[in-house]
């Protein structure tokens, strides 16, 4: 534990974990521009990580690409994340753009997390398609049938990944959906184009395709009062409303 602590503690170390949070596989130039460190620094870096295993790493062609060794280390920071967001007396720190897009919408590894992650957690729990509790997570018939029907793929996995899981965001302070079904959520989002990645970032931008859907598949619906844009018209904050979702 004292290894993986004083890993995971070093300014750098923790910036390429973080980037490597949103689930994609990077290059040691990219995760040293994202640490502000030289490409060699990157590189010594992440041989430390990788016999940690904290991280794996894929050779192709020329290229070698970085990713997180397994959700439980995914699982792991997500924890620290949410300990360091429980600050008290909470320090005042003015939040960017960058900030509230996280906020609302961003990949957690391989799940979707954020304002936009529990709305999908609620217009399932609220339809009863899904029973989320602090003991774990438990998707119902109507549930299977339900994301069965939206192109989710409910095999149980091969090995010891959990199948459906609560993760406690760590910026709404309430569940998100993770394990096997939150992954195929996201994965199915992201094949219907209802949400897309951002450039160097863990947020996702969600798309009208995708504002439509999950209004129509999991009862999750924009306030639209509320919501604020970025430049592509894209919401990036704002409150979600949240009714039963469509059995």
């Amino acid at each position: 534990m004292v290894e993986v602590a004083a890993l995971i503690g070093d300014t750098a170390r923790a910036t390429m974990l973080a980037a490597l949070m949103g689930g994609q596989s990077l290059t040691a130039s990219e995760l040293a521009y994202l640490a502000r460190v030289s490409r060699a620094t990157a590189s010594g870096h992440l041989a430390k990580l990788a016999r940690a295993n904290l991280v794996a790493v894929t050779s192709q062609r020329r290229f070698r690409y970085y990713r997180l060794a397994s959700p439980l280390v995914a699982q792991m920071l997500e924890g620290i994340k949410l300990v360091a967001a429980l600050e008290v007396p909470a320090r005042y720190q003015p939040r960017s753009v960058r900030d509230e897009e996280v906020r609302f919408a961003r990949t957690c590894y391989d799940h979707i997390a954020g304002r936009l992650g529990v709305a999908i957690a609620d217009g399932l729990a609220v339809a009863g398609a899904v029973v989320l509790t602090p003991e774990g997570g438990e998707v119902t018939d109507m549930g299977a049938r339900l994301l069965t029907a939206f192109g989710a793929e409910l095999a149980r996995p091969a090995g010891r990944r959990i199948f459906c899981r609560p993760c406690l965001d760590w910026s709404e302070r309430r569940y998100h959906i993770a394990g096997h079904v939150g992954a195929e959520i996201c994965r199915r989002c992201l094949e219907l184009g209802w949400i897309e990645r951002r450039r160097d970032s863990r947020s996702v931008r969600l798309t009208p395709a995708g504002a439509a859907g999950l209004a129509a598949t999991f009862g999750v619906t924009l306030v639209e009062a509320d919501v604020a844009t970025d430049r592509a018209g894209a919401p990036v904050a704002g409150r979600i409303s949240t009714s039963a979702a469509r059995g």
